[in-house]
């Protein structure tokens, strides 16, 4: 049975990261864009990843241009969007296709693994994986990181 940790993830830097290197850690994959309505939800994320990361909290943002084009940036352009308007210090990937043809290896997984499987819908749809490496939740993208709904499931994955 295929689990997070059998993917190769590369960085927003171009660096090949394994993700066993995240084993034991409970992550939260979000697909973002910059010019997206929901686009203020990095702050959010930002935020739980400073308050959750001494827990075992890993954010990984995903870029991915499939929703209305509103990714259209570089690697080097996003990750200085996302530096200089958000102050993000959690992990990003390199920008991936989430949905339809070219679609990455972890998101064929995800939305297969994950309840309800099913496509990526929109900019900001949120997967939660636990330390042993399965999806464990599902959010939507209008479930904000501030969202009761959210804190509780990582809080309950946490431990």
């Amino acid at each position: 049975m295929i689990k997070f940790h059998d993917f190769l993830l590369v960085g927003i830097d171009g660096k090949t990261h394994p993700a066993t290197e995240l084993r034991g850690n409970t992550v939260l994959v979000v697909n973002v864009a910059s010019r997206c309505g929901y686009t203020p939800q990095y702050a959010g994320l930002q935020t739980l990843f400073k308050e959750f990361e001494s827990r075992g909290l890993i954010v990984l943002g995903v870029p991915a241009n499939e929703f209305g084009a509103q990714e259209p940036g570089s690697n080097e352009e996003i990750q200085a969007f996302c530096e200089t308007k958000f102050s993000v210090t959690f992990p990003m990937m390199e920008k991936v296709v989430v949905k339809g043809p070219g679609q990455h290896p972890l998101y064929q997984w995800l939305t297969t693994a994950s309840n309800p499987p099913g496509d990526v819908r929109w900019n900001f749809e949120k997967f939660l994986i636990n330390g042993e490496g399965d999806v464990i939740g599902r959010f939507g993208s209008a479930v904000s990181p501030e969202s009761a709904e959210l804190r509780e499931a990582i809080q309950a994955a946490l431990g």
